[in-house]
């Protein structure tokens, strides 16, 4: 399924008319709506204020409170690939693992939702959960602020940056993507 949906999304590139922000196939024209991601993701804006990254990362206390790693850990383990700056995705596949195990289920349904956000949601480096995602999910769970607009932005910026360069890769919630282009 999901070599068959990156393909897709691949195929899908080429009628993107940048100028236009949509994709243009003979005489109609097709774009992502918030109505249709809100669908897609199962998360309505419906009184939500749309989550806005502030330029500030989430401070370790933050994140340790809700992943329950200490602080210290997560200074010790939080990466810098690239100029991003994160926490690598296997240590909190591990901690999700312990979780379950012990049967901590509020904490492991936390942390499994970190890891779809940081990387489905709002990929960036591979293997690395990075702060912006991280804090685009505390934003989500503490404040109950929506994902939906920072998702298509991330979406159309990548799609824009694919037509400046060729070789840029599509990252970005390829899932929901896929699904909207089935869709139609």
């Amino acid at each position: 399924m999901i070599e068959v949906s990156v393909e897709a999304i691949a195929s899908l590139t080429q009628y993107y008319d940048q100028s236009l922000r949509c994709f243009t196939f003979g005489d109609f024209q097709l774009a992502p709506t918030i109505e249709e991601f809100e669908g897609i993701l199962g998360c309505p804006l419906g009184g939500r204020k749309p989550y806005l990254f502030s330029r500030f990362y989430p401070s370790m206390a933050r994140i340790a409170k809700v992943v329950k790693i200490s602080e210290q850990e997560l200074d010790y383990v939080k990466q810098n690939r690239n100029g991003v700056a994160g926490i690598p995705r296997k240590r909190l596949e591990e901690k999700a693992k312990a979780l379950a195990s012990q049967g901590e289920w509020a904490a492991f349904i936390n942390v499994l939702a970190l890891l779809v956000f940081g990387t489905i949601l709002f990929p960036n480096v591979d293997g690395l959960v990075d702060l912006v995602a991280i804090d685009a999910f505390l934003a989500y769970h503490h404040s109950k602020e929506s994902p939906i607009i920072a998702i298509l932005a991330d979406l159309y910026d990548t799609f824009d940056l694919r037509c400046e360069k060729s070789s840029a890769r599509i990252v970005c919630c390829t899932p929901a993507l896929y699904v909207w282009l089935v869709s139609h």
